[in-house]
């Protein structure tokens, strides 16, 4: 990308992969699975180009920064710890910044906003709305039981098992089949049948999405031997739940924004809709502005409508300069 600067620097014992565009306020992109800093790719030119900094990492895991060995290094706690170590060298001078999380990226976004929340000037998450730890079901138990033990978040969580099925499938394969999933419903990974069709079904991209983007994630992905890293995130699920016990009941208390799409597999979640729309995400978030439901829109919000979400990120942020 023309004009992006690209560096590494170490941070909470890793090796941290930034890229950045722009000056003025800075604005953290927050990436998720399986995806890179070059999902934000729309955002990082246009923002930059209307007075802002924007800053996208490589979480740990992925990219182009270090993937730690051990599953226990991926807890909630890791990655907020690499973020506020990154915006202390970046920016120590900035007291807080604007962020911008999706999918996983979403989930740390509010994490960072619960545990240091001196930090944030604004939160704008796309796709995954905060969710209020739940002391009676951790939420593996809780998804088993709901979907099944196909269901990804339960398929991924021995370690090894999906990495030699996805490399059965193929890197290309496989990240194809999550970026254009646009189902309404869960992601299910039976065995010998993953996404619902054969390994060696064909996947048509959208018009959103190009071979060469493709590559770029394939390449990336291919370097870093596999998937493990984003898929430790999820095999963390159930040690960040235990970690969380003592913020149970906890709000946060940093402005924000949420943009989901209708056909985004995350808002048709049992009970996601009314926790959005009755009051339970207002009633855990206060500072809570508006909530947008962008229709015919899946799940990869940003890169499928990335000109009407560059304009809401900007007209909700501009308040804040």
């Amino acid at each position: 990308m023309e004009g992006v600067e690209h560096r590494v620097i170490k941070v909470n014992g890793i090796n941290m992969h930034v890229a950045e565009k722009g000056e003025g306020p800075l604005i953290l992109f927050i990436h998720g699975f399986p995806e890179l800093w070059y999902s934000w790719r729309h955002q990082i030119a246009s923002l930059s180009s209307k007075g802002y900094r924007a800053v996208a990492p490589d979480l740990r895991g992925y990219g182009d920064t270090d993937a730690p060995d051990l599953v226990t290094s991926y807890t909630c706690f890791h990655i907020v710890g690499d973020l506020v170590q990154l915006l202390n060298i970046i920016s120590p001078n900035e007291h807080k910044v604007l962020v911008v999380g999706h999918d996983w990226g979403a989930a740390i976004a509010w994490y960072l906003c619960l545990f240091r929340p001196d930090k944030v000037k604004a939160v704008f998450n796309l796709s995954v709305p905060f969710i209020p730890h739940n002391p009676h079901m951790n939420p593996i138990d809780g998804w088993r039981a709901i979907y099944g033990n196909d269901y990804y978040m339960c398929r991924f969580q021995q370690p090894g098992e999906i990495e030699a099925e996805f490399a059965e499938m193929g890197t290309e394969t496989v990240v194809k089949a999550f970026l254009t999933y646009r189902v309404p419903g869960p992601i299910m990974l039976p065995k010998g049948k993953p996404f619902g069709h054969s390994a060696d079904t064909p996947i048509a991209l959208p018009s959103w999405l190009s071979e060469e983007e493709v590559h770029y994630y394939v390449s990336k992905f291919d370097n870093k031997s596999g998937f493990t890293g984003g898929i430790n995130y999820y095999r963390n699920l159930h040690r960040n739940w235990e970690l969380m016990a003592p913020w149970t009941g906890c709000d946060v208390k940093v402005a924000a924004k949420f943009v989901v799409g209708d056909l985004d597999l995350v808002y048709h979640m049992p009970g996601m809709k009314e926790y959005i729309h009755n009051g339970g995400f207002k009633k855990d978030v206060p500072m809570l502005e508006e909530v947008v439901v962008m229709e015919g829109v899946g799940h990869f919000i940003h890169m499928e409508k990335p000109d009407e979400i560059n304009n809401l990120i900007y007209d909700f942020f501009r308040q804040f300069d």
